[in-house]
């Protein structure tokens, strides 16, 4: 196998990735405006950042990439609070408005259906 062949797949396979990463960065900001709009809340910036990426296995048992997106909402207008949105493949798994996690309490998560 020449060096220009495993040049060219490794070009396909950052392309692939990186295409997926925008469907799946889209997905994830119109489901954060979706929740903190059903929630009554301001959606800041209109924009998420990727937090955290690995493989898991969906219902079928295949292997996708996980995603957690954060990104910031206000109650009041006077304040920036966080938000998690958490993406494996192209679906959305659950948002998150209740900022961090705390040990022992229930988080506020929205499940949303497509």
């Amino acid at each position: 196998m020449s060096w220009e062949i495993l040049l060219l797949g490794l070009f396909a396979a950052a392309a692939w990735y990186w295409y997926a990463g925008m469907q799946a960065r889209e997905q994830a900001v119109a489901a954060s405006r979706r929740a903190c709009q059903d929630a009554g809340l301001q959606f800041l910036d209109e924009s998420v950042a990727l937090a955290r990426l690995r493989l898991a296995r969906d219902g079928n048992g295949q292997l996708r990439f996980q995603r957690d997106f954060r990104f910031e909402f206000s109650d009041t207008g006077d304040n920036r609070r966080p938000g998690v949105v958490r993406m494996l493949g192209e679906r959305v798994e659950w948002v998150s408005l209740d900022g961090e996690w705390q040990p022992g309490r229930v988080a506020s998560v929205t499940r949303l259906r497509d």
